[in-house]
């Protein structure tokens, strides 16, 4: 049974760093696409950034630079890395876990994730 749950979102003003963390059960990283997505109230949710067997990485181009995702295996934690936040950057962030593989084209992609997480709010204030 595949359980993700997150934590580590909160209010921070811009320019700030965050990290948000996500503790997985149930999933084999060596196989699995796993991603840190966002929503913001009013939109559709939408990938922010993904990786695959801990070192294949992909991230929005919105976020490219200022965010890192990673992996800890010992501590079966996934990590989303967030710096230079921006007001752009306020949402509920969810992880998600696919079944399959990481393709570049999909990984961002909403439909490719089969788990999520119940998310946790990250608010920037300017």
């Amino acid at each position: 049974q595949v359980q993700l749950v997150e934590s580590g979102g909160g209010s921070v003003q811009a320019g700030g760093s965050l990290r948000l963390s996500c503790l997985v059960s149930g999933v084999t990283y060596s196989s699995n696409c796993m991603g840190w997505f966002r929503q913001a109230p009013g939109k559709e949710r939408e990938g922010v950034a993904s990786i695959y067997g801990g070192v294949v990485t992909h991230f929005a181009d919105s976020v490219n630079g200022r965010f890192t995702i990673s992996l800890d295996n010992t501590k079966n934690t996934m990590y989303l890395q967030m710096n230079s936040l921006g007001p752009e950057d306020t949402a509920m962030y969810y992880c998600g876990a696919s079944q399959r593989i990481c393709p570049a084209g999909l990984s961002l992609s909403v439909r490719w994730y089969n788990y999520w997480g119940q998310g946790t709010q990250v608010t920037v204030s300017s």
